[in-house]
């Protein structure tokens, strides 16, 4: 099974609609999928579950009275559209966040044929702090702090093995915090998805040398001297390459600005994320795609709750619409068929 995290410093580029088309197609090519959630803002538990499902998933982590709420709030759901045994992120962690226990599994909840969800909970942010905690801790050998650092890991590997997964792709927030550093040690491999502008190349020089700091103080300080009897991620966090989520573009001006920040993007990635040195603006050697803009068929895919790749004439899919859904189909496709070779997969 491979770890894939899809990140970026710079919040807004469409991270988390990229992870949710790409578990959808890599799944429909044959993969099984397992997606992780761990940006507290849980979008991708959104996009996979309908409200009534994540109002009823979130009832035990609801912070007021239940005695308050029960007479408003019960016909609202049944308990009963939720898996026995099924839980978030934050449920998981919640023993070690009251130094109660060790990480909880929970089953993934079951999207389609061969893809699954360990679904994300605002509340995971009351984690941040004890990562934070744990993280010098854990240079000198202490277990009680590996163990935080190290769920994430545990628990993907965890939810991994019991869905046989082939690929676990993990959203995580825009920032460079403690939940991401330890998401990101769980990472195999990570996808940078960016738009062409200042904002994105900004956060791609931020991230780069951060990576490889995390890389080298977890696998350098940490891993040589650690106990073994802790499952410990590796930290590898390979990048894999980035997608270029493109604007929409109207007038000659943003065209132009577009290309600009375009050619910058090799340059950045290479200095930035690879460490490698200067290279020819003209290199795409690691820009796995380029997406259109599909702002227009996103309401409509909300509205069906599906992708916008299976957007239908009784979606409102309809003429041109629907020529654009088959564009949709035939570059997630292409993605998807790239990534899993560039992870060694044939799907």
């Amino acid at each position: 099974m491979i770890t894939l995290a899809l990140f970026n410093n710079k919040g807004g580029v469409g991270k988390t609609t990229l992870a949710y088309h790409l578990a959808h197609m890599m799944a429909r090519k044959g993969l099984r999928i397992l997606a992780i959630d761990l940006d507290p803002q849980s979008n991708l538990t959104a996009a996979f579950v309908d409200e009534e499902k994540l109002e009823a998933l979130w009832r035990e982590r609801d912070p007021l009275p239940r005695d308050l709420l029960g007479p408003v709030l019960e016909p609202l759901f049944d308990f009963a559209i939720i898996p026995e045994g099924a839980g978030t992120i934050s449920d998981a962690v919640q023993p070690l966040q009251e130094h109660t226990g060790d990480v909880r599994f929970f089953e993934p909840i079951q999207i389609d044929d061969r893809l699954y969800l360990m679904p994300g909970d605002l509340s995971l942010s009351g984690f941040e702090d004890n990562l934070s905690a744990s993280w010098p801790r854990g240079f000198m050998g202490d277990v009680g702090a590996l163990r935080v650092t190290s769920a994430f890991h545990r628990i993907i590997q965890q939810s991994a093995v019991h869905v046989q997964a082939d690929v676990a792709i993990i959203d995580v927030g825009p920032n460079l915090g403690a939940i991401n550093r330890a998401a990101l040690l769980a990472a195999d491999t990570v996808l940078i998805p960016l738009a062409a502008d200042l904002f994105s190349l900004r956060g791609l020089s931020n991230l780069g040398p951060r990576l490889r700091e995390w890389r080298d103080q977890w696998q350098k300080r940490v891993l040589p001297d650690a106990p073994g009897q802790i499952d410990l991620p590796r930290g590898v966090m390979d990048p894999i390459g980035y997608v270029v989520m493109q604007p929409a573009m109207r007038l000659n001006r943003p065209v132009r600005a577009y290309e600009r920040w375009l050619q910058r993007i090799p340059i950045v990635y290479s200095y930035a994320v690879l460490a490698e040195g200067r290279t020819s603006p003209s290199d795409r050697s690691h820009e796995i795609a380029t997406l259109r803009n599909y702002q227009s068929l996103m309401p409509l895919a909300h509205d069906a709750r599906k992708p916008m790749f299976d957007l239908r004439p009784s979606d409102g899919a309809l003429g041109a619409t629907a020529d654009f859904v088959r564009r949709c189909y035939e570059d997630f496709e292409a993605l998807a068929l790239d990534v899993a070779a560039r992870l060694g997969l044939q799907p």
